[in-house]
């Protein structure tokens, strides 16, 4: 999409971050009944001090429009990524910029982050029922169901294991 960027966030990017985050995750009604999940959400500066929070920004105005946090295996954040591996979390669009390219650009992001790192993969995991253009978005970007690593970090969320292989360089 043009007219987007992708950087690292800046800690003057933390609060919109924070907003938009939250906003994105109860305008899909994944904060119902969540018990401090959406203080994990907002709290930005945790995020970047344990991986690379990356924002999509609008060239035109600077408005950041989406983030994404992209973690390494054994770091606080990391949750299936095994060594060689990385994953990414919390990607979120701003309800208003929606459609725009920027949950695609996000995840792009990172598995390019990824292929420089020399990962040998990236694996996500998505809220089983979120929204279909949200599968449809990471099965395009190449991710495969990953059985295996389905889990359940509390009672009532269920989470489905994505998985895209990276080529060996």
């Amino acid at each position: 999409m043009t007219g987007l960027r992708v950087r690292r966030a800046e800690p003057a990017d933390y609060p919109a971050v924070a907003r938009l985050t939250v906003a994105a995750y109860e305008a899909d009604g994944q904060l119902k009944g969540e018990n401090g999940y959406g203080a994990v959400l907002a709290d930005v500066s945790t995020r970047a001090a344990s991986g690379e929070v990356l924002v999509a920004v609008d060239e035109a105005t600077g408005a950041v429009l989406g983030s994404v946090t992209f973690v390494l295996p054994g770091t606080p954040f990391a949750e299936l990524s095994a060594a060689g591996e990385a994953e990414f979390r919390m990607l979120a669009v701003d309800p208003a910029a929606q459609g725009r390219g920027v949950g695609a650009a996000l995840a792009r992001a990172c598995v390019d982050r990824a292929a420089e790192l020399g990962c040998t993969a990236v694996v996500i995991c998505v809220r089983a029922g979120m929204a279909a253009s949200a599968h449809r978005l990471y099965e395009r970007l190449g991710f495969v169901r990953s059985p295996a690593q389905d889990w359940s970090p509390v009672p009532g969320v269920d989470l489905l294991g994505l998985r895209r292989e990276l080529p060996r360089s």
